[in-house]
C-alpha cells in the first residue's frame, strides 16, 4: 500500500484548470500544459492516500479492471516505469481515460465512504502524460505473426483498443475509417480543449509502427460491402458505436438554425485544427439554446463560449439531481448529481425541468423556442400549468444522445441478428450472429463512456483471437452483457 495514513492526514486536491479569461480565448486543453503535467508537484502524495481497504472496490467501478491501488502505491514510491506497465497492462489508452472518463471507480473508492475520494483519475493521467514526456511509450510488434487477418470498422476507442490487441497478437489488421483520419468521436466529437488531438495522434502512430494499417475516407457497406469484407478477412469486428441521433419532432423542427450536436462539433473541432469548413455553422453573436444536459451538451457549451456567443442556455428535462447522494443510490454505485465541467465553468445557464413545445422562426429562421415546466409524476412528464414562457435562439442544438448502430449499409448487408434495443446481438465470446463477425463499444451495448468501449474493444479482441486460433491469451475485461455499478 502507500502512506498508510495518507487518507487521513492528506486531504484530496485536483489540478487548478487556467483561468476562464485565459482559456476562452484558444482551443487548447484547459489545464495548464495538460492535465498531466498540471499535477505533477502534488500527484505523489495524492496517490499516497490509496489506502489498504482489502476489498478495493474502485475494481468493480472500473470496465477496465484496471489495478488502482498497484499504481498509486508505485507512484507515491515514484517508481513511475512500473506504474506504467501496472496501468498499460488493463488499459491501451489511459490519457484517453484519463481525460474523458467520469470516473466511476472514484464513486466506489472504499476512501469516499466517509471522506473524498481519491484522486484516481489524476494519478491515472499523470502517469501517461510523464511517460509519453518521458518518451517511455514505445510500438510493441508481435514477434510473430498468425497469417489471419482481420478487419476493423470504426476507430473511435473500441475499434482502437479492438485493432492494437489483435495486432499485437500477431494477426494482420486493417482498421476502416469513413472519415479522412482515424479517431472516430476522438477526434471530431472531442472538443481541442478537452483533449488535444496530439493524444490520438501519437496513439495512430504508435499502432502503425506496430503494423495496424488504417484505410481512412472508406465507407464500409457502399465503396467496399459487407459482403466484400466478410470476403477479404478472416474476421471483422464491427466496431462502428452508436451514431442515430435522437430528435425532436415539434412544430417549428424545419426551420433553419435548428442541428445536431454531431453536425456542429466536428466542424468547430476542424477549424481548431487549422482546416476551411465551407458554410461552417457558427455560434458567433448568436443567442444558443442546448437541448440535453449531458457531456455532449457541455462540449457545444464550451464550444459556443469559444465562438463568441451572445448568450447560451442548456435545457434538460430532468429535475435538478442536486449535489448529495441519493439515498437510492448508496455508495459504491454512481450517483447522479449536479456535476460542474469546465465549460459550466466558464459560461452560460443550466435550467432544469423544462420541455420545447415549439420552434419559433422569422424567415425560415428559427427565432426562440417555446417552453414549459415539467414535472415528473408516477414515472410520467406532466406539464406545468401558466409555466409556458418564450426564450430567444437563433442557434439550436440537439445534444439528446444516439438510439443505436445505422441499420442501411454494412448492418444490412452482414444479416446480423438486433436485439431489442436496436443494437447488434452478440455472444459470450462479441460474435454476432453470423460467424465470424464480432462488435463491439456502443454498436452492442448501446451508447455508453468511454471506458467501457476500451473494455468492450478488448473483450472482443479476445473472442477474435480465440475464433481464429482456437484459444487466445488476451485478457478479456468485461462479459458483453455487463452492465455499469448503478442503480
Amino acid at each position: 500500500m502507500a502512506d498508510p495514513r495518507g487518507f487521513i492526514t492528506t486531504p484530496r486536491q485536483v489540478a487548478e484548470r487556467r483561468p476562464v479569461e485565459e482559456r476562452v480565448n484558444d482551443w487548447n486543453e484547459v489545464y495548464p500544459g495538460g492535465p498531466g503535467r498540471a499535477l505533477l508537484p502534488i500527484i505523489t502524495e495524492q496517490a499516497g492516500r490509496c489506502m489498504d481497504c482489502g476489498i478495493p472496490f474502485c475494481h468493480s467501478g472500473c470496465p477496465l479492471g484496471n489495478l488502482i491501488p498497484e499504481w498509486n502505491d508505485l507512484v507515491w514510491r515514484e517508481d513511475w516505469d512500473e506504474a506504467l506497465d501496472r496501468l498499460h497492462a488493463t488499459n491501451n489508452f489511459p490519457e484517453f481515460t484519463g481525460r474523458l472518463c467520469p470516473a466511476p471507480c472514484e464513486t466506489a473508492c472504499v476512501v469516499g465512504i466517509n471522506r473524498d475520494a481519491v484522486t484516481i483519475k489524476n494519478v491515472e493521467v499523470s502517469i501517461i502524460d510523464k511517460a509519453w514526456d518521458d518518451r517511455q511509450v514505445r510500438p510493441e510488434p508481435p514477434e510473430w505473426l498468425t497469417g489471419k487477418t482481420v478487419a476493423v470498422v470504426g476507430s473511435g476507442p473500441a475499434g482502437l483498443a479492438a485493432a492494437q490487441q489483435l495486432t499485437r497478437a500477431g494477426h494482420t489488421v486493417a482498421v476502416y475509417e469513413r472519415d479522412d483520419k482515424p479517431g472516430g468521436l476522438l477526434r471530431y466529437g472531442i472538443p481541442e480543449f478537452k483533449m488535444e488531438k496530439i493524444q490520438v495522434d501519437r496513439r495512430i502512430d504508435q499502432m502503425q509502427r506496430e503494423g495496424t494499417v488504417f484505410r481512412t475516407g472508406v465507407q464500409v457497406g457502399d465503396t467496399l460491402t459487407g459482403h466484400q469484407l466478410r470476403d477479404r478477412y478472416d474476421a471483422v469486428v464491427l466496431a462502428i458505436g452508436s451514431t442515430v441521433r435522437r430528435d425532436l419532432p415539434v412544430p417549428g423542427r424545419e426551420l433553419g438554425g435548428i442541428h445536431q450536436a454531431m453536425e456542429f462539433l466536428p466542424q468547430a473541432n476542424r477549424v481548431a485544427l487549422g482546416e476551411e469548413v465551407q458554410d461552417q455553422i457558427v455560434a458567433t453573436d448568436k443567442d444558443v439554446i442546448i437541448i440535453g444536459g449531458g457531456d455532449t451538451g457541455a462540449d457545444c457549451l464550451g464550444t459556443s463560449v469559444r465562438q463568441g456567443a451572445r448568450s447560451i442556455t442548456q435545457l434538460e428535462i430532468l429535475p435538478n439531481p442536486g449535489t448529495d447522494r441519493p439515498d437510492t443510490q448508496p455508495w459504491p454505485t454512481y450517483p447522479m448529481i449536479y456535476r460542474v465541467s469546465s465549460a459550466h465553468e466558464e459560461a452560460g445557464d443550466r435550467v432544469y425541468s423544462v420541455s420545447t413545445k415549439e420552434f419559433l422562426g422569422e424567415d425560415g429562421q428559427v427565432s426562440g423556442l417555446r417552453l414549459v415546466e415539467v414535472e415528473l409524476v408516477d414515472g410520467k412528464f406532466q406539464e406545468v400549468d401558466g409555466s409556458e414562457r418564450v426564450v430567444p435562439a437563433q442557434l439550436v442544438l440537439f445534444a439528446m444522445g444516439f438510439t443505436g448502430p445505422e441499420k442501411e449499409g454494412l448492418v444490412d448487408q452482414l444479416g446480423v441478428e438486433l436485439d431489442e434495443r436496436g443494437n447488434v446481438k452478440r455472444d459470450k465470446k462479441y460474435m454476432s450472429s453470423v460467424d465470424g463477425v464480432f462488435v463491439a463499444g456502443d454498436a452492442g451495448r448501446g451508447q455508453s463512456l468511454i471506458v467501457w468501449a476500451i473494455a468492450e474493444g478488448r473483450s472482443a479482441a479476445a473472442g477474435v483471437d480465440a475464433f481464429l486460433t482456437g484459444s487466445t491469451n488476451l485478457p478479456a475485461p468485461i462479459p458483453p452483457n455487463a452492465r455499469p455499478l448503478t442503480v
